[in-house]
């Protein structure tokens, strides 16, 4: 038999244990937490860069009014190949 000593030892060192592997995962998780949130609002802020940056585009391309068929009278290759030189 083991003595009581012993016992109360190996259940102090279980509660331990245990009570640090709890608040352990739980500072973890929370540090989890946190990041993704951060990552989140970062991804959203690029997305709305990204999208600003589309609208600029596009709003710049109806200004432009840029005829690209050859056959229309108001077709003007100089006007199509700056267009061209900018956007790469």
């Amino acid at each position: 038999m083991v003595s009581s000593t012993v016992n109360v030892v190996r259940y102090t060192a279980l509660f331990t244990g245990v009570a640090y592997g709890w608040y352990h995962r739980r500072s973890l998780q929370a540090t989890h937490d946190k990041h993704k949130l951060q990552d989140a609002a970062h991804h959203r802020e690029q997305l709305i860069v990204e999208a600003k940056e589309a609208w600029k585009r596009k709003k710049e391309a109806k200004n432009t009014m840029l005829v690209t068929d050859p056959e229309d009278p108001r077709f003007d290759l100089e006007k199509l190949i700056a267009v061209w030189e900018r956007s790469s």
